[in-house]
This record gives C-alpha cells, structure tokens and sequence, in this order.
C-alpha cells in the first residue's frame, strides 16, 4: 500500500508537471521566439553538465544506500552525513570550474551566470534521501509549490523578448529555493552524529560507478542539443528541446513507477528476497507497457499539427519531431524498469553501466555526422539509436535471471490496441481543425477505444487492477 500511495505522490505530481507547460510553453514561445527559448536550452544544457559532474551520481546512488540501511537510524545517519559532504564538496569543485569556463562564453556570458544557480541547488539538494525512506510526500509537495510560484512568477514578469534573463532567474533560483525547503524535515529522521569518525569519501567508488552511466546518459539526451546549438544554430536546438520536453513529459507518466520502485527493490533485495523481486520487475513491466505504448502512439496521432497550434507560429517544425520522437516513450519506458528497477537494486551497476555507454557511443558515433548532413534530425535519430541500444542490452543481459516470455507475455496486446487507437485518432486528426476541445476529444477518443481493446483481449493488467480494488 505504501509503494502504491507513494505512485500516486509521484505521479500527481508529474501530472502537474505535464500541465504547467502546456500553460508556460506556449505563452514562453510567443514571448520569448525561436531564439530566446533556444538560448536557454543552450546554456541550461551546458550548466546541467557541470550539474551532474559534480553531483557524481548521488541521485541514485544516495537513494539505494539509503533504502538499504533505513531499519538502523545510527546507520542510516551516518551514511546521510557523509554522502551529503562528499557530494558537497564536489559540488563546490565543480561550480569553481564552471565560473572559469563561463568567462571563456562571452555571448551568453551573462545567461550562463545565472544559470549557475542550479549548481548551488544540486550542492544542499537532499530529496534522494526522501527517496530513498520512501517518503515522497514530501517532495512531491514541496515541487507542487514550487512549480505553482514559479507559474505565477512567469505568467507576471516575463512579457517581452528581453526578458529572457528574468526568465532563466526565475527558473533557476526556484529549484534552488525548493532544495532549501526540505531540511527542516529531515531533523525527524536522523539523528546527530560523531563528526571526527565521519569518512565522506568512502562512499565515492559506489558514486562513481553510478555516476559514470549519467555521463553516457548526458551524451545521447542534452549533448545532442549543444551539438545542435555549435553546428547547425540555437533556434533548431530550441525546436529539438520542445519536442523533447513534450515527449519527456509524456513519458513521466511511465517512468514515475520505476522511481518509485527503485527504492523498494532495494530494500527488498537486501532482505535477501530475489523472488519477490522478480515479481515486481513483471508485474511493473506489464504495468509500464500497458501505459507507455498508449502514450507513443497517441502522440505521434497528434504531433504533426501539435507543434504549430502548441508553441505558435514557427514551431511547426516541433511537430514533424514529435512524430518520430514519440517512439522513444516505450523504449525509455522499458529501460527505467529493466535499469532502475532491476539492474541498479539488485547491485548489477555493471550491467547497468555496459549498456548506458552502449549508448554513448551509438550517440557519438552517430550525432556529429548526422547533424552536419541533415540537421535536426540527426540529432533525433542518433539519440532514437542510442535509447534502443540500452534497451536491447538491458533485456539481454536479464535473459538468464528472468523469463522473457513473462516479461513480454501481453505486450503485442498492448501494440495492437495502441495500433487500432493510432489509426482512429490520425483520422480525426488529419480531418478536423486543431484546437482545445479537438485536442481533448482525440484524447477521450484514443483513451476509450484503447480500453475496449484491453478489456476484448483480457489483458493481464486489468484483473490484477481488479484483485487490487477487491483488496
């Protein structure tokens, strides 16, 4: 009951997430053009790397020691202390370096500075330790008022082109603001300490080796739209970053569970309870495909008018992206349960790593050429070749450890009924003129008539959805 009401937290709150920038996206892309909203992506992307460098991987690596010493609160603390010091001081390191390289940045020189507030907010960030208690409450309302202010800030400040740095500002000192807020919980779960026997440094090996997979990660996801942004131009980093945003907002639906999960599993596993632990990987697979192939194939139904009604004139190119990125909501889908929820838990960060550099280096091999022979979709097509390689990998290196026929039992059921769903919503799609209400009646359209499919091929997932409301 506690993993499903921590879903529920998290995937409130990812709905919120998904509705705040059907509001500011638009009104941001009238506001701010082609060029303002590309700049940002630009310098956001830059400074999020020096983000993840020096967070060294403490998102997940945090959240898993945390969920598995949690049963001893003296363990517990110490562990909290010293993950959080370490991580501190990397930190520090790591923004000391940025502020170096941004004076080399003289055009965005000022953009980029304060873009470096998300560095400060990743040096007092503790919401992996929420995580990894399994109290999501928390951080799910504290994000919920944040993105409200935020909201309001934007809606109320930025109304011109020039106001792209107040923008940024507000987007960054938010998250900074949000980080601060949950340290006057955490007095409630741990207790004071020993500081002389703290040893901060002990925990970096295991940072690393999940650290390193986030480096490869970075390189198929926000490297592909500095690349965009040094070899084509910032306003095609911009149409690539809206279609992402779009489908990376679809795809937090999904990917909720496996954040959720990963913790759990954790926990579960440490207990020694391998069976358990299979259990779950099959049930949250089924679950997750139920789920993510709806959403890619509703979105590519919509996407080629989306982008122009969406963001506004000159945007119509954000469509066109959409439709092919939306295949990426299954394939990612898929990965965060494989990897997050199985590799990582189960101490396989190996496995885990093989198949993020995989990527990286199907990314690599492939961007740079790409972009320079057919732009933006270069760009997209070598992070869609990225995406399924970790995929494939993942899946073949669990092939002994689960059966794979259970694992994907249901899942042509789920890719019929999208396909059926697919076909009708095109059509009317295709047929009616876009707008709020037509955009919401392909919605229900799409969501009844692939229910009907479910429930007419007797899909799994509805009598364990039926066991557990009987429950």
């Amino acid at each position: 009951m506690k993993v499903f009401k921590n879903y529920l937290y998290n995937t409130s709150y990812q709905l919120l997430a998904l509705i705040l920038p059907l509001i500011t996206g638009p009104y941001i892309s009238r506001v701010l053009g082609p060029n303002g909203v590309g700049i940002n992506t630009y310098t956001y992307n830059i400074a999020n790397w020096f983000v993840m460098i020096g967070s060294i991987g403490i998102a997940y690596y945090g959240n898993k020691q945390i969920a598995s010493s949690r049963t001893d609160i003296q363990t517990l603390s110490i562990n909290f202390f010293e993950i959080f010091i370490m991580k501190a001081i990397t930190v520090a390191v790591s923004l000391v370096v940025y502020m170096i390289f941004i004076h080399s940045e003289g055009k965005y020189f000022t953009y980029l500075l304060v873009q470096s507030a998300y560095l400060i907010a990743a040096a007092i960030d503790i919401s992996w330790f929420f995580m990894g208690i399994e109290d999501f409450r928390k951080t799910v309302t504290r994000n919920f008022f944040i993105k409200i202010i935020s909201l309001v800030l934007i809606l109320t400040l930025v109304k011109s082109k020039g106001d792209l740095i107040i923008y940024i500002s507000i987007l960054s000192f938010s998250t900074l603001i949000g980080n601060l807020t949950l340290w006057p919980f955490l007095r409630r779960n741990i207790v004071w300490v020993d500081w002389k026997s703290l040893k901060p440094f002990r925990h970096f090996k295991g940072a690393v080796e999940l650290f390193l997979p986030l480096v490869a990660i970075q390189l198929y996801t926000s490297l592909n739209k500095i690349i965009l942004g040094a070899l084509d131009s910032t306003v095609s980093a911009g149409f690539y970053d809206k279609s992402d945003s779009i489908v990376k907002m679809a795809l937090t639906i999904s990917t909720s569970l496996g954040t959720v999960m990963m913790p759990h599993a954790a926990k579960i596993f440490s207990e020694g309870n391998n069976k358990k632990v299979n259990d779950l990987l099959y049930k949250s697979f089924s679950f997750i495909s139920c789920i993510s192939f709806p959403l890619s194939f509703g979105l590519s139904a919509i996407a080629l008018k989306f982008g122009s009604w969406f963001y506004g004139k000159g945007f119509d190119e954000v469509g066109k992206l959409m439709f092919i990125e939306s295949i990426l909501i299954v394939v990612i889908s898929w990965a965060g349960v494989t990897g997050n929820q199985f590799l990582v838990p189960t101490n396989q960060v190996k496995k885990y790593s093989h198949s993020v550099f995989l990527g990286a280096i199907v990314n690599t091999v492939l961007c740079i050429p790409l972009v320079k022979s057919i732009g933006i979709y270069g760009a997209l097509v070598a992070m869609i070749f990225s995406e399924i390689s970790v995929t494939a990998y993942q899946v073949f290196s669990i092939r002994t450890q689960v059966d794979l026929k259970l694992l994907f039992r249901d899942t042509w059921k789920y890719i019929m009924a999208s396909l059926l769903m697919f076909i009708v919503v095109f059509y009317i799609n295709v047929n009616i003129e876009m707008n709020f209400f037509t955009l919401l009646l392909q919605v229900v359209v799409g969501i009844v008539l692939y229910c009907i499919c479910l429930v007419l091929f007797r899909t799994r997932i509805l009598k364990d959805i039926i066991n557990f409301v009987r429950k």
